[in-house]
């Protein structure tokens, strides 16, 4: 009798062992699907994108939705797979999308001299907010509309900064 007990005993603490577990697989299996398709954090730091984002880094909130259905205008800021490194998630904003004339300075720590592009089908221009310290499509052209990953829509991190990342009038 007591080894019939012990086995009973053993087989509802893996019972419930196992319902817990499924709970936590479906729990992660949730969350996978929410940060991949609807929205995700992320941590976006550096002097580009200054006095937007902080140098030292903001936690960020960025939906995923937009960027699908092709909603992403000029003026949202975003988070771009790197062209140069894809790796690397960088935050940037819009600033031209297909079919668009945008001007910017070419080098603007040696001159003045402005260029104009016509951004290509397909792609979008992006720069940083910081245009003498950021690394941007007037370095490496227009970007894929592909490479864009979310739309930067709520900081939440720090506290006394929290609160939505709107467009900028352009």
């Amino acid at each position: 009798m007591g080894v019939r007990n012990q086995l009973s005993l053993f087989v509802t603490f893996a019972k419930e062992g196992f319902e817990k577990s499924l709970l936590v697989g479906k729990f992660f299996c949730c969350l996978h699907v929410v940060n991949t398709y609807v929205c995700t954090p992320a941590l976006a730091y550096g002097p580009s994108m200054l006095p937007t984002i902080n140098l030292t880094g903001d936690l960020v909130l960025a939906e995923r939705i937009s960027t699908r259905f092709n909603k992403v205008c000029p003026g949202d800021v975003v988070l771009v797979r790197s062209p140069v490194v894809p790796r690397r998630i960088v935050t940037k904003r819009v600033i031209g999308m297909e079919g668009d004339r945008v001007s910017y300075v070419a080098d603007p720590k040696s001159s003045d001299k402005f260029e104009t592009v016509v951004v290509p089908k397909g792609h979008v221009w992006i720069e940083g907010d910081n245009i003498y310290e950021s690394n941007d499509s007037r370095k490496f052209g227009a970007v894929p509309y592909g490479l864009i990953e979310g739309r930067v829509f709520l900081r939440i991190w720090p506290p006394k900064d929290f609160g939505s990342l709107g467009r900028r009038a352009e």
